[in-house]
């Protein structure tokens, strides 16, 4: 008798610019795969070759002239990622960690920018349906700090559509997370962006060890 594929976990991560997101899941799906567990490591827009275009038309900026309802739209458009890797990765028993879910589209081109949430979740129900994330870790930092990381690391090269907003815009989106975060406990974890890398990736390990048990 065959035996039947366990169902893989979903995690993904979530804040404001200079957070530290990728780098934490990429620490984070290591420490998964060292454990043992099969991973799949993907980010939001992207993840997939029709993604990926997508996801260069908006960090560019191009679509910023559009408004952020078309930006919404372009964001649940790159959904075909959700389809075509998400689901099956997870269907194959593998835990999938995720730089950026439908948070980001919540907090940037919702509370943000504006867009009505009945249309930001008309567009989440069209795109992700029932999928949500078992743990969704919101990295918090100040949104002075954060930038100030950024521009370390941009080191003179061109910041993104995102990353170049106004001080003001970026705390905004920092409170647009909190509040998701307030408003769902059960899935949303806030963890203090400002400590040391190591200390960031320490409490998000330990989370998953209590919630998932890898």
């Amino acid at each position: 008798m065959q035996q039947a594929i366990e169902i893989g976990r979903f995690i993904t991560l979530e804040g404001g610019e200079g957070s530290g997101k990728s780098t934490q899941a990429n620490i984070l799906a290591e420490r998964l795969a060292r454990s043992g567990r099969p991973v799949f490591a993907t980010r939001e827009p992207g993840g997939s070759p029709r993604a990926e275009e997508i996801r260069e038309v908006l960090l560019s900026g191009q679509a910023a002239s559009f408004g952020p309802l078309a930006e919404a739209v372009l964001f649940s458009v790159a959904g075909d990622h959700i389809d075509n890797a998400i689901q099956g990765a997870l269907q194959q028993g593998q835990w999938v960690v995720c730089d950026r879910f439908v948070d980001s589209t919540r907090a940037y081109q919702g509370a943000t920018a504006g867009v009505p949430r009945p249309l930001i979740n008309a567009l989440e129900k069209l795109t992700v349906g029932a999928l949500m994330p078992d743990i969704t870790f919101i990295l918090d930092i100040p949104a002075e700090e954060g930038l100030a990381r950024v521009e370390t690391r941009a080191e003179g090269t061109e910041l993104d559509r995102f990353e170049s907003q106004e001080l003001m815009t970026h705390e905004r989106i920092r409170r647009a997370f909190l509040d998701i975060a307030e408003e769902e406990p059960g899935r949303c974890v806030v963890v203090d962006a400002s400590q040391p890398e190591a200390m960031v990736a320490e409490d998000v390990w330990e989370t998953v060890l209590q919630r998932l048990n890898p």
